[in-house]
């Protein structure tokens, strides 16, 4: 079932998209909040000023100037900027929690997105991992599959090159003018240069930081039918792409390895876990003939309160025993609202001034936890 498409946004919507997105602590979840509790971006916009007085703290807010010369700069790199539900926004993100609401893409004009194929792995990969990388993309390519990785050294690596020529996508997880680590830029190059693409979420001259690498993982497997990790220790990201596909309802494989490898722990330990094990493509292609993204989805849908006015606006006295209800852990809205009798007018309205102000993060788009130190 293909996703509903909308028309292309006009220039000066595509400039307030960015505003709002590029606007301090303006995450996916609070994008659609925003939209959905205003009613447009452009409104979202007009009401940022208000609640960053309610919040009581001073955020910045992305002006049209600065977003109209990232517009411009991106232009110059014949690079796109894409909201969710243009006809040129991944299909397969559509269906993953807090998916972004613009990308910034480069290339990959005459890709296939719908039979893409993640592959990822150890940064220090041995020579068998690269070898079984190089196999495993080859023949994926042969089968008309395009491969998605995240660029960094090791299995990254050596899976973009062996999908050169059949057609490969690099997420990045910082602006698509800081490619990291710097020997893959010209990798980057080369994977424009044959027709591949270039993805990223951050803007221009962002550097990227260790946080930035989960989230850029979640696109890695987002814009996959299926994930493939060929090496990854016990605590490693490639793990952490590979939860985030189980989470994301996407199908797991992992290449077995020596159990007197330590590169192999992650990959052996997600197969006794239930991954599916793989000595080759034609295991991965089998599976994923009948891969659906838009299947029944695992995770709840983010939560959204019947539009409509808000009775008073939220006091004191609402803040505080709202900051009183949350914690460091997670915690479901219906909880919240339960515990607290606001209104979930109100309550939205409180959550994103909190979110807003840096004090709140979500999870999935059901729970809320205040923010770690």
């Amino acid at each position: 079932m293909r996703a509903r498409v909308m028309p292309m946004l006009t220039p000066a919507q595509r400039t307030a998209w960015l505003r709002l997105v590029r606007s301090d602590n303006v995450g996916p979840v609070t994008f659609r909040q925003l939209v959905n509790r205003f009613g447009s971006v452009e409104a979202s916009l007009d009401a940022l000023p208000a609640l960053m007085r309610s919040a009581g703290r001073p955020f910045r807010i992305t002006s049209q100037a600065q977003a109209e010369d990232e517009i411009a700069a991106l232009d110059r790199l014949n690079a796109r900027v894409v909201a969710m539900g243009e006809a040129d926004y991944p299909e397969h993100l559509t269906h993953i929690p807090a998916a972004p609401p613009l990308l910034t893409i480069a290339g990959g004009q005459n890709l296939d997105w719908h039979r893409t194929v993640a592959i990822v792995g150890a940064r220090n990969a041995s020579a068998a991992g690269a070898k079984m990388t190089r196999l495993l993309t080859t023949d994926l390519g042969e089968a008309g599959y395009v491969v998605v990785s995240g660029l960094a050294r090791g299995i990254d690596t050596a899976a973009h090159r062996a999908s050169l020529t059949t057609g490969t996508i690099a997420v990045l997880a910082g602006g698509l003018d800081c490619i990291y680590p710097d020997e893959n830029i010209p990798l980057a190059s080369e994977i424009l240069g044959y027709g591949g693409a270039l993805v990223t979420e951050m803007p221009l001259g962002w550097e990227p930081r260790a946080r930035d690498f989960p989230r850029r993982n979640r696109i890695v497997s987002g814009l996959s039918l299926g994930t493939v990790v060929v090496e990854a220790a016990k605590r490693s990201g490639s793990l952490i792409t590979a939860r985030l596909a189980l989470e994301q309802n996407r199908d797991v494989f992992a290449v077995p390895g020596s159990p007197l490898d330590p590169r192999a722990e992650g990959g052996n330990a997600l197969i006794q876990q239930g991954a599916k094990l793989i000595t080759s493509a034609a295991d991965i292609i089998e599976s994923l003939s009948a891969a659906d993204p838009s299947r029944t989805l695992l995770f709840e849908a983010e939560w959204q309160p019947d539009i409509g006015p808000v009775d008073a606006p939220p006091g004191a006295d609402d803040r505080s025993r709202l900051l009183s209800a949350l914690s460091t852990t997670p915690t479901d809205i219906e909880e919240l609202l339960a515990q607290t009798e606001i209104s979930p007018q109100a309550m939205q309205i409180l959550l994103l001034e909190f979110d807003l102000a840096g004090q709140i993060e979500w999870s999935s788009g059901q729970l809320v936890a205040l923010r770690g130190a």
